[in-house]
């Protein structure tokens, strides 16, 4: 019997008495280069290693925005705004008091819809905006320092619900809806059960100054919105046509309708002046009502939820919620439509039939969509060309694949897939429900974040991750459009006015430490000290029961990751400072003897030694 050595071939290469041939240097790099892409796209994000995306995530009713990593899914921060957090002091510092803001005294929020500014059709990563559909509110976030910098109450509405920034030539404006329908005198006088005055508004704000510049009220109520990639026209979704006030009235039209709105129609009459305001306040609101020159209604079946706008900037997606099919709108023919040289069904290129529930439509960048079923627990991915086809009557299939995910999914988002950089990498998909796919945590369950892999011909689900609250939405953006900074400037405005306070007080906040009392008003004391690890300025100070306290900490700090927190023991009193930030907040000094304050953020080694007394005088 003749040997592996007799045939020249080495014996680990006689694979089960097969001979096995030398591999070549293209076998080798074809090997190579089909590893690369499988750990390219695999989820796993090894230590050390970065993501290649922030995902932005709304927390729902925690009424905060989440970073998440992507792929890995990991939770990288959450950045307070609806809502209070004790870690930060949101809420609980004057600096963030001053931001919240005429809705300070709400405690809680809604967050829906998280969107970045863009520039031509990219995420610029300056700018990440989201709504409260709790009390009416859009906030904004830095992005360079990921805090929450500005929060506007939207006037005359209720509920504002779906959000969306202007997409060219750069997001001058953020347009969000007005959901709930009210009367637009609602001062509880008269007409509160008069249905006929009932409204709801388009709401334009200033993405810069975050003041509203305009409203547009509507015929019908409004869901969600997107806006095209020329900067010409913004749409919504209305899901109650009816203007009913139950369930069945808001059920009985089999078709309900997309808003239109031209952007130029609207500054045009809000430069010639026909508005009126309301309310007592001085925001314009145009007539963008049915046989207005400023909006035109198409319609379409039956109470759609979400419109989705398609990277290549062709179409305008409304997605039929009560009906299985999606309504395929061509942007390119909405000139004609307001020039009332076609009828508004005419927009209507394609109306496929998708499965039951579906609400929301992301995009990979190679002509396909992803649309969620609620009601079937699936997502579907479908050829919108080929949809258009069929809508003419060729025999094409125009669904490439449903999967299976779990369960009830809501929104959906592909990589960058609302911007024309879609890269068609991950699909990320928020389901309501997660039921068995975790380890029970009793009766309130969390819910399910799933990510699949799209970069092939079928998508692959890849990860579950549970999360909390209801994370209604979210965006992926690339890593190289977001630059936050690593440590805080000393000319940030966010601090500006304790700057300025300090200043006032002759105080130099990076290197005094003293305690003034306010010459005006004896009764209230201004605490001024600095922070090094693993140290505070002072070790103590002397107050009087009932004296009006401020604490000011200046972290002197350079080192990234030295963040020291300032927590008076048993006032309630808590809050961050990170490197070279400053941060104040204001107590009542009620509790008398020796009261001690500590840093409760983890800084030093000697990190339990940072701390000192309050003397509180009876």
């Amino acid at each position: 019997m003749k040997t592996a050595e007799s045939f020249s071939v080495k014996p680990h290469l006689l694979v089960f008495g097969v001979v096995a041939a030398p591999m070549t240097a293209a076998m080798f790099a074809s090997t190579a280069k089909a590893q690369a892409k499988h750990a390219a796209m695999s989820p796993v994000v090894h230590p050390g290693e970065l993501d290649e995306y922030y995902g932005f995530w709304s927390g729902g009713h925690s009424g905060e925005v989440r970073i998440m990593g992507v792929p890995s899914m990991r939770e990288l921060m959450r950045i307070p705004m609806f809502n209070i957090d004790s870690a930060t002091g949101w809420g609980l510092t004057n600096e963030s008091k001053h931001i919240r803001g005429d809705g300070d005294h709400y405690l809680a929020g809604d967050s829906h819809h998280p969107h970045m500014s863009m520039t031509d059709g990219s995420y610029n990563g300056k700018y990440v905006f989201i709504n409260d559909k709790a009390n009416s509110r859009v906030g904004r976030i830095r992005c360079d320092i990921m805090k929450t910098d500005k929060i506007l109450t939207i006037p005359n509405v209720q509920a504002v619900h779906g959000l969306r920034v202007q997409k060219a030539p750069y997001t001058k404006y953020v347009v969000c809806n007005g959901e709930f329908e009210i009367p637009m005198n609602n001062d509880g006088k008269s007409g509160m059960k008069d249905v006929s005055t009932y409204r709801s508004l388009y709401n334009v704000i200033d993405a810069e100054t975050m003041e509203m510049a305009f409203q547009v009220m509507v015929d019908g109520n409004l869901d969600n919105t997107d806006a095209d990639f020329d900067g010409k026209y913004f749409a919504s979704t209305c899901y109650n046509s009816e203007m009913g006030m139950n369930l069945g009235e808001m059920l009985a039209s089999e078709r309900d309708h997309v808003v239109i709105f031209s952007l130029a129609a609207c500054e045009a009459a809000l430069k010639a002046g026909k508005f009126k305001t309301y309310n007592g306040n001085n925001v314009p609101v145009l007539d963008g009502r049915k046989g207005s020159d400023l909006t035109r209604y198409i319609p379409v079946p039956k109470s759609p939820h979400g419109l989705n706008t398609s990277p290549e900037g062709k179409y305008f997606i409304a997605n039929g919620k009560l009906s299985p099919t999606v309504s395929v709108i061509s942007i390119a023919k909405l000139d004609d439509l307001f020039a009332n040289k076609i009828k508004p069904r005419d927009t209507i290129v394609a109306e496929p039939e998708l499965g039951l529930g579906p609400l929301h439509t992301s995009f990979d960048g190679r002509g396909n969509a992803y649309t969620t079923l609620f009601l079937d627990s699936q997502v579907v991915k479908w050829n919108v060309e080929d949809a258009i086809k069929a809508y003419n009557g060729e025999k094409v299939n125009y669904v490439r694949q449903k999967l299976d995910v779990n369960y009830q999914p809501g929104h959906n988002h592909t990589s960058q897939g609302e911007t024309k950089d879609a890269d068609g990498k991950w699909l990320v998909v928020l389901c309501k429900f997660s039921k068995d796919r975790f380890l029970n945590v009793g009766p309130l369950k969390p819910e399910n974040d799933q990510l699949i892999d799209i970069t092939g011909d079928e998508m692959k689900l890849v990860h579950d991750g549970p999360t909390f609250a209801e994370p209604h939405d979210c965006i992926m953006v690339h890593r190289s459009k977001v630059k936050p900074k690593k440590i805080w400037t000393r000319d940030d405005p966010f601090f500006a006015p304790t700057v300025a306070m300090a200043k006032k007080d002759g105080v130099d906040l990076m290197s005094d430490n003293k305690v003034i009392r306010d010459k005006k008003d004896p009764k209230k004391v201004r605490v001024y000290m600095t922070s090094v690890a693993p140290t505070y300025g002072l070790e103590s100070f002397d107050v009087n029961l009932g004296d009006e306290v401020t604490v000011v900490v200046t972290n002197l700090d350079q080192v990234e990751d030295v963040t020291h927190g300032f927590c008076m023991t048993n006032h309630g009193v808590q809050m961050e400072i990170s490197p070279q930030a400053t941060s104040s907040i204001t107590f009542i000094a009620n509790k008398p003897g020796v009261q001690w304050y500590y840093c409760n953020w983890f800084c030093h080694a000697l990190h339990m030694e940072m701390r000192g007394r309050m003397f509180v005088h009876a």
